[in-house]
């Protein structure tokens, strides 16, 4: 019987090596059992560091203990699907085929994982798609922000009528206060949701990127040094002008700033020479057209792959419980997005994260200006 066993593997072996794309074998768990050579050519690790390890430890590059990886979480529902991602532990875009295994012998809950390498073509396509997605997320969460808003800044005014009625340090007035507190708080978030799709409805004025960089790091100046936290600018050109609102651009700067910070933080509680934002800024040219790319990196904890697709999604946080309100990261999607530019996350756990902003350079004729 055993012998059984062992020549079902060899052969099961023998033909997953036959296979030209990455395969790797796992139980429902999400811990791998079996690698073909693509696969370990891909990753750079040898057949040892792979087998045993978790899915998603090897090709998202790991995950923070408290956020589940949406694969892990598919692979236990033992059901087939299909869909383009990014690898960053196999070095790409791939189209990944999730294949429950029929039963055999003692790994009857064995699935296969088979990643195609996407085109270029194919990863602008899919990219493109991703876009389209949030703008509509965007457009449906600005909707239910309008219907949110009338009623929640009725209940604020009627608390606050009976809290006036209310004598002082009575409960009635307590319960009341709270009331108008929490309607606050939700007008706020309301207010900042609404954000994420509001058209531009400033001026615009030609801008220099470089100047929106500098105003922010002023504005943090003096948190980023409590903090210990370094910031090399790296400007490539005299001038990064783009047509734009400069509040606006600002906001996006400075959320991106923040996060760093608190990536940062996270990973060096104390000094580090590696505790440090990298702000650069440079033109750059795509299919003919001239654009001002704005990346801002850190050396922080990084982002788990799989939930770097949803970071632009409204609500959607990566930190704990109770210190991130989800809105900063769809906020600044919407300002590039109705500037006409494209914000895009990279991010490979526990190395890097970098924010990439890229808007038509001044005097392109697909820039604001000219719309």
């Amino acid at each position: 019987m055993a012998s059984g066993r062992n020549r079902n593997h060899q052969t099961r072996t023998e033909f997953l090596q036959q296979i030209p794309d990455p395969v790797l074998l796992t139980t429902s768990e999400g811990i791998i059992t079996e690698a073909n050579q693509a696969a370990l050519n891909a990753a750079g690790k040898t057949r040892k560091e792979i087998i045993g390890r978790g899915i998603c430890q090897i090709i998202h590059g790991g995950r923070w203990p408290h956020i589940k990886c949406p694969l892990e979480e598919f692979l236990l529902t033992r059901q087939a699907k299909s869909e383009d991602t990014r690898l960053p532990g196999l070095g790409g875009e791939y189209h990944l085929v999730i294949t429950p295994l029929a039963s055999s012998g003692d790994e009857s809950d064995s699935v296969m994982l088979q990643a195609r390498k996407l085109s270029r073509e194919e990863s602008l396509k899919v990219e493109s798609i991703r876009t389209a997605q949030l703008a509509a997320i965007g457009e449906l969460a600005a909707g239910v922000a309008h219907e949110v808003n009338n009623p929640i800044n009725g209940i604020i005014n009627f608390a606050q009528l009976l809290l006036d009625d209310a004598k002082d340090d009575s409960p009635q007035a307590e319960l009341c206060s709270r009331i108008v507190n929490e309607g606050e708080r939700i007008a706020n978030i309301i207010d900042s949701l609404l954000s994420f799709a509001r058209e531009n409805e400033n001026e615009l004025s030609e801008v220099d990127v470089r100047e929106v960089v500098t105003e922010c790091l002023s504005l943090v100046d003096h948190q980023l040094r409590k903090e210990g936290i370094r910031v090399e600018q790296q400007f490539s050109c005299e001038a990064c002008l783009v047509v734009g609102n400069f509040m606006q651009l600002q906001q996006v700067v400075f959320n991106a700033i923040n996060n760093s910070r608190y990536a940062l933080n996270e990973r060096y509680p104390n000094s580090s020479p590696d505790k440090k934002i990298i702000i650069s800024c440079e033109k750059i040219e795509e299919e003919g057209v001239d654009k001002i790319r704005t990346v801002i990196r850190d050396l922080g904890t990084g982002i788990p792959q799989g939930i770097l697709d949803k970071l632009f999604e409204p609500f959607f946080t990566s930190k704990p419980k109770g210190q991130g309100t989800g809105l900063g990261m769809s906020i600044s999607f919407g300002i590039i997005q109705n500037h006409g530019g494209t914000l895009s996350v990279d991010s490979v756990l526990n190395k890097y994260t970098d924010v990439v902003i890229d808007i038509h350079a001044s005097g392109n004729s697909g820039s604001k200006a000219d719309a």
